[in-house]
């Protein structure tokens, strides 16, 4: 596998992924990501995949489902990564991590009145 970053436990296709998305200011998509990092030697989908999985994984960054795209964590007390909220706005499209444990465990253990669950992992 390579080299691993000893400071984050990132390799290095993990470690130039997450700099580009911690440095973006917007959210970015895997393959405006896969376009940015091809120079340096991350030139096929699945490597870039394979780093997102595991930054996700990780808590590193997050996945915006609604935008199919990705943002680095900016709380450093995100303990509940499998329920994180965020504030998108309509017309710029800026991203904002809501960071709230009541809402985040509200979300985490969601049940409507009529059975429904919410499911989706990580972004809303």
């Amino acid at each position: 596998m390579g080299k691993m970053y000893k400071e984050n436990n990132l390799s290095k296709n993990q470690q130039i992924i997450f700099d580009l998305i911690n440095k973006s200011s917007e959210p970015l998509k895997a393959y405006t990501i896969l376009f940015s990092v091809q120079k340096k030697g991350i030139k096929a989908p699945p490597q870039v995949y394979r780093a997102l999985d595991k930054l996700v994984e990780t808590g590193k960054i997050h996945k915006i489902e609604s935008k199919n795209a990705f943002v680095a964590c900016r709380s450093s007390d995100c303990e509940i990564s499998k329920a994180t909220a965020f504030s998108i706005c309509e017309s710029c499209e800026m991203v904002d991590e809501i960071s709230d444990t009541k809402l985040s465990k509200y979300l985490s253990s969601f049940n409507h009145k009529k059975g429904m669950k919410f499911i989706r992992e990580n972004g809303l």
